[in-house]
């Protein structure tokens, strides 16, 4: 678990423009996997909630987001230095150190996630994973929007599948509101882009 106690309890110190620095931070496949995870997710969530009755489509998608997802464990581990889960996972005292910090009206030009943008890629990415996996037991008792394993599970397991995979779609649109909030936040009142880094993989951060 990271630790981040000296860039929170200053986050901005040595801010001046000399002690900047754009350095690569994204590689190109954590990029890749972030806009197709965005769009996966996206196409699932509209074709889940408003159709076609026939929720093939809804299914795929539902397939590419698991696989995404798979990879970006596997990435977590064996990627780059800022992909690697274990330079974003912080403990509660980090985490809290960086909200109290947070509010300040400047750039926080942090390196890479901070701790509750850590926190929160972990969240998103369990949500997704519980999300799409119930998906796979549902039966909705139509005859035709039936998940691939829901024959291995007993019939009140695939109706529970149903019901949690409903809920679920609301909490995932809960999660990626509070994430388009996270980035206005950071765009309008701190004045710092979040999304032109994850774009071309640049960013600017403190020299250390």
């Amino acid at each position: 678990m990271k630790d981040a106690s000296t860039e929170e309890t200053a986050p901005n110190a040595g801010a001046g423009a000399d002690n900047l620095e754009t350095v690569k931070v994204w590689d190109p496949v954590l990029r890749i996997f972030k806009w197709s995870l965005t769009i996966c997710v996206i196409s699932a969530w509209v074709l889940g909630e408003f159709g076609p009755d026939v929720m093939t489509l809804h299914f795929w998608f539902g397939y590419a987001v698991l696989g995404l997802l798979a990879f970006r464990v596997l990435w977590g581990f064996v990627g780059p230095e800022h992909a690697r889960f274990g330079n974003f996972l912080y403990g509660p005292v980090s985490i809290a150190k960086y909200v109290f910090g947070m509010f300040r009206r400047k750039p926080s030009y942090w390196p890479g996630h901070n701790p509750l943008g850590g926190l929160f890629v972990f969240i998103l990415l369990g949500v997704l994973a519980v999300h799409a996996t119930v998906g796979l037991f549902v039966d909705p008792d139509d005859y035709i929007n039936v998940g691939p394993l829901a024959k291995y599970v007993s019939s009140e397991a695939r109706r529970t599948a149903v019901g949690l995979h409903d809920t679920l779609s609301w909490v995932v649109l809960g999660v990626v509101a509070l994430h388009v909030a996270a980035i206005t936040f950071y765009s309008k009142w701190k004045g710092e882009n979040l999304v032109k880094p994850m774009i071309t993989g640049k960013k600017t951060i403190r020299k250390h």
